[in-house]
């Protein structure tokens, strides 16, 4: 059976949503604000009024942060896990590719010196 590209792509990701959810472990119950298709690494809180999204003619740029109580390695280690089965490639440690944009997973430290882990997730065009 041949399978049009433009339903290809939605359904690789339906596909990929599917095994998520069947998946023990590494499971993410939501997703990301301000990104479709970027599942919240269960442990993590998003801060909703820090995420900003901007839409251009040459592609989008989303910034959003979530903090919980894990370590850079293990939220490294979801991701690497879960992106691909959405279609991001790994370009280097804390960055990811896909369908010309890249996204970054970067760990600024808490503001006042407070505890937790902070993730800043932000996509922009290659």
């Amino acid at each position: 059976m041949r399978i049009l590209p433009a339903i290809r792509a939605p359904l690789a990701v339906l596909a990929a949503l599917v095994v998520l959810a069947l998946a023990g472990g590494a499971r993410a119950e939501s997703f990301v604000d301000g990104f479709e298709d970027l599942p919240l690494m269960p442990g993590l809180q998003q801060s909703t009024d820090s995420t900003t999204l901007f839409d251009s003619p040459y592609g989008r740029i989303v910034e959003a942060y979530a903090s919980g109580p894990t370590t850079p390695a293990q939220v490294l280690d979801f991701y690497a896990e879960t992106l691909p089965q959405l279609g991001w490639t790994r370009s280097a440690n804390a960055e990811f590719r896909r369908e010309g944009e890249t996204l970054h997973i970067a760990f600024p430290r808490p503001p006042g010196g407070a505890s937790g882990l902070v993730v800043r997730f932000e996509v922009s065009p290659d």
